[in-house]
């Protein structure tokens, strides 16, 4: 059986502005890749409804899960919510739970929970809360889509959250082998290796170091035997670099 499949969407405008580093997706890839759960595609979009929209619709059509990041905060460019819920079709308001969760983190930091606070409480009818153990406002599920904070240490937690609920596949394995050459010279018998092996996912990333090409040649797979095969195979075509 193959195994579920992934995409992420990152939302916000200082992500395609270079005003913020993304590492949200390197986290859920590296997650996914453990819980056996592929990402087969990620997408930046604008803090713009029409934008989230279109992209969140292909992507829930196209793949088992769907990860935002970004846009669930207190201010008025925070839009993931109202998107999120245009895109399924359903209403938003204030949900009692989640407001009951952020009143007391409030109320426990001295702070006032005001109209903008209140915000991060509006969650599309029929979603399923997912915990914040950092900040409290809660992400949400709707659907095969996990609605995320865009702050790392939020983001880090509520993909903790939400993985245990999933069902996963067979853990990615990979193997990988340095050689002292280019691609084009790697090219034609790595390629005729990957034929053979369709089940397996062969890739070759090219480096330059010290003046002098190289290639990492990585071989991806979730069986084991298989992927000791191939790696045997390759290190036979181009030893150890």
């Amino acid at each position: 059986m193959a195994n579920p499949t992934a995409a992420m969407l990152v939302i916000g405008d200082e992500i395609l502005s270079g005003r913020t580093r993304d590492s949200n997706m390197h986290h859920l890839a590296r997650e996914l890749t453990r819980h056996g759960i592929r990402l087969m595609e990620a997408r930046v979009v604008a803090d713009d409804q029409p934008a989230i929209v279109a992209a969140l619709n292909a992507l829930r059509g196209a793949w088992d899960h769907v990860f935002t990041s970004g846009g669930i905060g207190p201010t008025h460019d925070d839009i993931t919510a109202d998107a999120v819920a245009a895109a399924f079709g359903v209403g938003i308001d204030i949900r009692d739970d989640a407001r009951a969760i952020l009143a007391a983190h409030y109320d426990r930091a001295g702070l006032e929970f005001n109209a903008a606070r209140q915000r991060m409480a509006r969650i599309p009818d029929g979603a399923t809360l997912i915990e914040n153990p950092i900040s409290s406002a809660p992400g949400f599920t709707i659907g095969n889509v996990h609605v995320m904070a865009g702050v790392p240490t939020v983001f880090e937690a509520m993909v903790a959250s939400v993985l245990p609920r999933l069902t996963g596949g067979a853990p990615l394995l990979s193997q990988s082998l340095q050689v002292n050459c280019g691609e084009g010279e790697i090219a034609g018998p790595f390629g005729a290796l990957a034929a053979e092996y369709p089940d397996l996912s062969m890739g070759s990333y090219p480096f330059i170091r010290n003046g002098a090409h190289g290639t990492n040649l990585v071989i991806r797979g979730t069986d084991g035997a298989q992927l000791d095969a191939a790696m045997q195979r390759l290190v036979a075509l181009f030893g150890h670099g």
